[in-house]
């Protein structure tokens, strides 16, 4: 009989964070992929990566990032 999903998270929840960010790998690994939108946000992150590295736009630190999202929502 299979442990119902409640309970597997809870224990899941309990692991070190390590052992849950692994966990998290393989899970999503488990997945469908679908090659061309992998190749997407590839392109996009490499895009966005030599536009930070060419000075063209400056990163934002993620606590501010989502603040101006939260204020923006509101």
């Amino acid at each position: 009989m299979s442990t119902p999903v409640h309970e597997l998270e809870a224990e899941v929840l309990s692991l070190p964070a390590a052992d849950r960010a692994r966990l998290l790998e393989r899970l999503l690994e488990s997945f469908d992929h679908d090659s061309k939108v992998e190749e997407a946000w590839l392109d996009e992150a490499l895009r966005r990566e030599q536009e930070v590295l060419a000075g063209q736009v400056a990163m934002v630190p993620g606590r501010d990032a989502l603040a101006r999202v939260r204020a923006q929502l509101k």
